[in-house]
């Protein structure tokens, strides 16, 4: 990186060049703020909390909708279910980990991210195959793609306490107020309290259209029965012990209601349908980085609870109300040794897990899974910091029992359910020099099918475990150059980073999940072989000026996946792309700060979809760009800060869906505050 100087100057024309000395080079490879994209062996992506907040995100699916080779599913509005699936794998396969320990739901092996607010996380990073990090939980080797929420951890500065105050408002009855409140306690500990509750009558306008091609009759409508809310509840505690250990605990409480509007279909009947949920769960992450070992140790207990009413069907015993209920204990366990001098690593990972699901159905009304992992990992690396040759490898043990009634004692082989046991191996290699990372990895990944699938609303229960071999080549080209004027301070700042990553996937006996009457309801399917071939491209530029406080930043992804069934060459569905992923995908986002205002502007790009195995005209979902717009101004107060955010969402008011009959929100509006103390 080539530093200059510069300096203040009379009109009048002078010979400056002798004036500027040549000070040496110096290179920087990646900022410190957020995990590393450039140097990376699996390809990851890093949405901050300030680039979240410039663009207005407020789910979690908010910031993931703008990830390449993602495919995100929603099913409309804000209280739509939100899931997220990468590369064509589908949603089970992908991983939520928060603070480093993962999210699990036994019931149907899939996260809404529309549970999950934004407020108070650091950052969220999304990596393709695994994170790279040898010091992580056996479940997150096991996933095929990790979805990684990290809380932003209090500072303070002028009193031992901050306070933040958030209240945000727009169209269709949303509103979101917001409350964090972080403690100082003691030298070494910190207390970070919120809360949040959002709510959305829903009642948005669309047209209905009469045929598929959309050539004939159509009306306006408005949405019914889609009003939610949604409360959660966090509280952080931050230990350092001394500056080798740390401990991190984490407690979550949500609670919603979510009423189900149902496809839209002409002369359909109105919803009358909704959706209770609860979710508690409490974790504790226990680090120590020594001279030579790293520990990691892992707790958990999670509890959540989700009931289904439809008040107009009836069964010969009353109106359609399913509940469930979930309880899962889990620990993990993970070691790094380190030798000559760094260079090689080995670590073990373990995990044991037991998840129990009980329902009000007569069949199958008691479920439990114990599931144990273990990994063995080994790395070696050549080079000063980030540059050289890293080879990388592991093999992941995983042994899954369920009983489909409570254990008694009696060996699980003996009771009423399935025990799934496999082997699967990794190997990834890396090599960067000056600006180029070159990077390489296979991965087996092995997915158990969930309780939805084996024991609930399916058709035919005999599901086999997906199994997908996953293949990565890329390159990433990084550049990041700063530059000091004449009294060596920091006032200019220039970031590349430009992303290549080719792929090929092969999952057998996929299972594909498709709704039946409604959203809740699904019916299930091994799909057989199905083949992934894509292309992801990423670039970031970035350009600052600290001492003015002025920066732009454009990042574009573009992501190609010709994802197609390859079971049967005699069938009509043969290499016919598999429902629900676009052929090509791709985002646009451009953020820029100023003294005066603050601007982010985002493009999600979709093509055209099947919503079914076979791709007909019939069956196809017409590609649409939905624009957002965000503008923003902080004040500074006396001792605190009010910053006034503008939205506007669906800027073109395009009417697309993601998912078959369920038509997405129109352009709407958002006016937000937020009071922070200083």
């Amino acid at each position: 990186m080539t530093m200059m100087v510069a300096q203040h100057l009379p009109c009048a024309a002078q010979d400056t060049a002798k004036r500027m000395p040549t000070l040496p080079e110096v290179s920087v490879v990646e900022r410190n703020d957020q995990p590393s994209v450039s140097f990376s062996q699996t390809p990851s992506q890093v949405a901050t909390s300030e680039e979240m907040a410039r663009l207005g995100d407020v789910q979690l699916s908010d910031a993931m909708k703008r990830f390449t080779g993602v495919t995100l599913k929603d099913y409309g509005g804000v209280g739509g279910v939100k899931t997220v699936s990468a590369r064509g794998l589908g949603s089970q396969f992908s991983t939520l980990v928060i603070d480093g320990v993962a999210v699990n739901d036994c019931q149907n092996g899939q996260v809404d991210l529309g549970r999950y607010m934004l407020a108070g996380s650091a950052a969220v990073s999304f990596y393709n195959g695994q994170e790279d990090n040898m010091l992580q939980s056996a479940r997150a080797y096991a996933a095929g793609s990790v979805l990684s929420m990290t809380s932003e951890e209090p500072v303070f500065y002028h009193r031992p306490f901050n306070l933040r105050l958030g209240l945000e408002g727009g169209s269709f009855g949303f509103l979101a107020p917001s409350l964090t409140y972080s403690q100082k306690i003691g030298r070494r500990s910190k207390l970070s309290l919120s809360a949040s509750h959002t709510r959305s009558e829903g009642d948005y306008p669309y047209t209905l259209y009469y045929t598929a091609s959309h050539a004939d009759s159509s009306s306006r409508e408005v949405r019914e029965n889609s009003q939610m809310h949604l409360t959660t509840l966090n509280a952080n505690y931050f230990l350092t012990i001394d500056r080798s250990r740390k401990l991190l605990v984490k407690a979550h409480a949500m609670s919603g209601f979510h009423a189900l509007p149902g496809p839209v279909v002409y002369y359909a009947a109105k919803g009358s349908e909704h959706s209770e949920e609860r979710l508690f769960f409490a974790q504790g992450v226990y680090t120590k980085k020594g001279e030579s070992l790293d520990i990691r140790l892992v707790g958990k207990y999670q509890m959540s609870g989700d009931v289904y009413e439809d008040t107009a069907a009836r069964t010969p015993s009353g109106l359609i109300h399913n509940e469930y209920a979930q309880q899962e204990g889990y620990l993990s366990q993970a070691f790094r040794y380190r030798l000559f001098d760094d260079r090689l690593s080995l670590s073990f990972s373990a995990d044991e897990a037991v998840s129990h699901l009980s329902s009000n159905l007569a069949d199958n009304n008691e479920v439990q899974r114990l599931s144990a992992m273990g990994v063995l990992a080994a790395e070696y690396s050549e080079g000063n910091g980030d540059k050289g040759l890293r080879l990388n490898a592991h093999l992941l043990g995983t042994l899954i029992g369920d009983a489909s009634e409570p254990l008694t004692g009696e060996p699980l082989e003996a009771l009423r359910g399935e025990v799934y046991k496999r082997l699967s191996p990794y190997a990834g290699a890396s090599y960067a020099f000056d600006h180029l990372t070159l990077r390489y990895f296979f991965k087996e990944t092995y997915r158990v099918p969930n309780f939805n699938e084996l024991y609930y609303f399916t058709i035919g229960r005999s599901l086999r475990p997906e199994k997908a071999a996953q293949h990565n080549i890329g390159l990433t080209y990084h550049d990041y150059k700063y530059y000091l004027n004449r009294l060596g301070k920091h006032f200019y700042d220039r970031y590349c980073n430009v992303s290549v990553n080719g792929y090929y996937n092969r999952v057998s006996d996929k299972i594909i999940a498709v709704p039946t009457q409604n959203m809740f309801l699904w019916s299930m399917a091994n799909l057989g072989e199905v083949e992934i071939l894509g292309l992801d491209v990423i670039g970031d530029y970035r350009v600052e000026l600290p001492m003015r406080k002025v920066g732009i930043e454009l990042r574009a992804g573009y992501s190609y996946q010709y994802a197609v069934d390859v079971t049967d060459p005699s069938s009509k569905t043969y290499r016919n792309q598999i429902p629900y992923t676009p052929r090509h995908s791709g985002s646009i986002a451009l953020t820029a700060t100023s003294p005066w205002l603050d601007l982010g502007y985002a493009i999600t790009l979709v093509g055209e979809r099947y919503a079914m195995q076979q791709n007909t005209e019939a069956c196809r979902l017409q590609g649409y760009a939905d624009h957002g717009i965000t503008l923003s101004h902080e004040f500074q107060l006396r001792e605190s800060s009010l910053k006034l955010k503008a939205q506007v969402l669906n800027l073109l008011d395009v009417q697309y869906e993601v998912v078959r009959n369920y038509p997405m929100m129109g352009r709407n509006f958002r006016l937000g505050l937020v009071w922070s103390s200083l």
